[in-house]
């Protein structure tokens, strides 16, 4: 498997590749798309104060993050571990930025444009809307990777978060950041000092979330750029990353027939599974998503790594699934944006007030991540790769 994370180009062609792992990638994706219909419901709960807005259907969807970190994780450490005598730092470097940040800036321009066509409002209604000049500076940063810090003025909807025009970038913020750990340090540690990182690791991920430290009782941090988010995001992107590393290193593969349905309908009940209150110190919730994340999303990944990805159309599924799950993540959300406006505006709780609406973002996310990987992404990753990779 010679494809990154969230990848279509591959850059060697010495080794298998997990294709198979590229279709999960794809169905995650397409559950975070479904996740976040459901929040929309749940956000407009709690803006027109009709309800705790406790997400009711793929309530654990959030975690789609952490099993893209796990992926990422093994993906990286297969493709480029045994390659670094005949490549330098720079040129990984290179290849992560051409791999990711097109569809990156991509995101930040139809995000500029979502929020312009819901006239630069803010969430909280009583403020003016913002001015168009500090949304295109928070344009700018984005496409250079620069969070916005709460209360600023290019923090510019006003909710806290990093990346106010496309939310989802912050994980792609701590999935550069993994991606400089592992170069400059994760790369050159043995197998065995690796497993106790990842060990020290699994505990801090453990007391910051199970211990409830940031308050919100689940594992969704990383999405401000507040003290407790800015480092349980780190943990929370460091924990999968590292597992994944240590996955890759120590795969053994066997054949398991009916792979990805197995992991594909895993995945889907492991998100579907009702919000668990908790009663006392110890957040029953988060205690559950840690589970998942150390657990059984290795698991996952590792009967994914095993099975085949099958022949003719199933394996063109699978193709699809991976080349689409990149750009989906990052253009899916400005679309949500405006979808959350409108059903704040028509207090719209439940899938069956609107589903027509619903299915109709689905499909138009859907097709606007084809079209920018087919118009967009690919072509311009081709011709810097040529540019600037050697070969």
């Amino acid at each position: 498997m010679q494809k990154d994370t969230f990848s279509s180009a591959n850059f060697a062609d010495t080794k298998p590749h997990y294709e198979l792992l590229d279709g999960l990638r794809g169905v995650a994706a397409i559950l975070v798309l479904f996740y976040h219909i459901f929040e929309g419901f749940s956000f407009a709960e709690l803006q027109n104060k009709a309800g705790d807005g406790i997400i009711t259907t793929l309530n654990h969807g959030h975690i789609a993050v952490d099993f893209f970190f796990i992926l990422s994780g093994f993906v990286i450490s297969y493709a480029y571990d045994d390659r670094w005598k005949k490549m330098s730092t720079w040129q990984f470097f290179k290849r992560r930025l051409i791999r990711l940040h097109p569809m990156l800036i991509m995101g930040a321009v139809i995000g500029f444009l979502a929020f312009a066509f819901v006239g630069f409002e803010r969430w909280n209604v009583n403020e003016e809307a913002t001015a168009t000049g500090w949304v295109m500076i928070a344009m700018m940063l984005t496409m250079f990777m620069i969070p916005a810090v709460p209360g600023i003025p290019y923090e510019v909807r006003g909710n806290g978060e990093m990346f106010p025009l496309n939310g989802p970038t912050w994980s792609l913020f701590f999935e550069y950041i993994g991606n400089i750990l592992y170069a400059l340090f994760m790369r050159r540690i043995s197998t065995k000092l690796l497993t106790v990182f990842t060990v020290l690791l699994g505990i801090a991920h453990a007391w910051f979330f199970i211990g409830n430290i940031s308050g919100y009782d689940m594992i969704g941090v990383g999405w401000t750029i507040d003290e407790v988010n800015f480092w349980g995001g780190l943990v929370r992107m460091l924990f999968p990353f590292s597992m994944g590393m240590l996955l890759a290193r120590t795969f053994k593969p066997r054949k398991i027939k009916g792979a990805f349905w197995i992991c594909s309908i895993t995945l889907t009940v492991l998100f579907s599974v009702p919000y668990i209150a908790s009663t006392g110190s110890i957040s029953l919730n988060s205690l559950y998503e840690f589970v998942c994340i150390a657990l059984l999303f290795p698991v996952i990944v590792w009967i994914g790594a095993c099975g085949s990805a099958g022949s003719g159309i199933t394996s063109k599924a699978n193709r699809i699934l991976g080349d689409i799950s990149y750009p989906l993540y990052i253009v899916h959300y400005p679309i949500m944006y405006v979808f959350y406006a409108w059903l704040i505006e028509k207090k719209y709780y439940t899938l069956g007030d609107c589903w027509e609406t619903a299915l109709l973002v689905v499909i138009s996310s859907i097709l606007l991540a084809f079209l920018c990987l087919k118009f967009y992404d690919e072509p311009v990753r081709r011709w810097l790769g040529k540019k600037f990779i050697k070969r």
